[in-house]
């Protein structure tokens, strides 16, 4: 029996930029967790050839190749400034692999203690409402990834946090991480757990002749929640049962709320999905940063 917290990884938090307006505001929001929780903060730019073709196969003049690469040390130039200027004291390192996004962002989810990419960058589709980027990084992570949803800048100061409950693995560690968050913020948190499209093949048996299937709804989440608010009594805590969908009512905390936090996937998901489609909708569409914590090896 555990008589310590768990303690998540220790680590920089990393931050992907590109010179866009979210990641600019996903910046800020990194920033401003790395003071927080005095870590370091380290910017990361993806610079590959594939960025420096025409037509598919005719490669771009070295003048052109050139300024594409100075173009990309300028975002982290800046984005080192406007790191300064927001947090002066804190230790900052950036770094421009030959890399593309997506690889570069999993490698530096090594070792990590937190991802951080805002929600659509230069390279984005047009009408895409979450960066192919997020989506992918999110379902391969090795550490919990943040997409920066939302118009404000840095970390909001009032508002829950928000963390999805369904009793699974992945969950228990969305529930450590959402707990975590809650006292580094100093906010209340919010677990909610909705039933009403979750498979139970690993069943939780008919405990009680008679009982309904809300006090058994009840019973996952008093079990998910088990030893926390011992481990982290600063943490006031709201305990949500509800049938209906979970993207809905995790969609509907959302405003108002500092952070969401969910698991990768969920039990109703087809095996072997990295991603789960309430994940996915939560990235795309929450009111706020959105926190997906992906199953630890191990």
């Amino acid at each position: 029996m555990e008589t310590e917290p768990p303690v998540l990884r220790d680590g920089p938090v990393v931050v992907g930029t590109d010179g866009s307006d979210g990641a600019a505001r996903a910046l800020d929001w990194a920033a401003d967790m790395a003071a927080r929780s005095n870590r370091s903060l380290r910017i990361v730019h993806a610079f590959t050839y594939v960025q420096g073709f025409y037509g598919g196969d005719l490669p771009a003049s070295p003048e052109v190749y050139q300024a594409m690469e100075d173009e990309g040390r300028k975002f982290l130039d800046d984005a080192r400034a406007r790191v300064m200027a927001r947090a002066p004291e804190l230790a900052v390192d950036t770094d421009m692999p030959l890399q593309g996004a997506v690889p570069l962002l999993v490698d530096e989810s090594e070792q990590a203690s937190v991802v951080v990419v805002g929600t659509s960058g230069r390279g984005g589709f047009t009408g895409m409402m979450v960066g192919s980027t997020s989506v992918s990084l999110t379902a391969h992570a090795r550490c919990p990834v943040v997409v920066v949803r939302g118009g404000g800048s840095g970390l909001a100061t009032e508002g829950p946090v928000v963390v999805g409950v369904d009793g699974s693995g992945v969950s228990t560690d969305a529930v450590t991480t959402a707990f975590q968050a809650a006292s580094l913020l100093g906010a209340p948190l919010v677990a909610v757990h909705a039933w009403a499209d979750v498979e139970y093949d690993w069943g939780l048996p008919e405990m009680v002749e008679g009982s309904s299937r809300e006090q058994s709804e009840q019973v996952v989440l008093s079990e998910a929640l088990a030893g926390m608010p011992k481990w982290y009594p600063d943490v006031p805590v709201e305990r949500i049962v509800v049938p209906g969908k979970p993207r809905r009512h995790l969609l509907e905390r959302s405003q108002g709320a500092r952070l969401l936090v969910a698991g990768s996937r969920g039990r109703g998901g087809f095996r072997g999905m990295l991603l789960g489609s309430t994940s996915q909708a939560l990235i795309h569409h929450a009111s706020c940063p959105v926190m997906i914590v992906r199953p630890q090896r191990g």
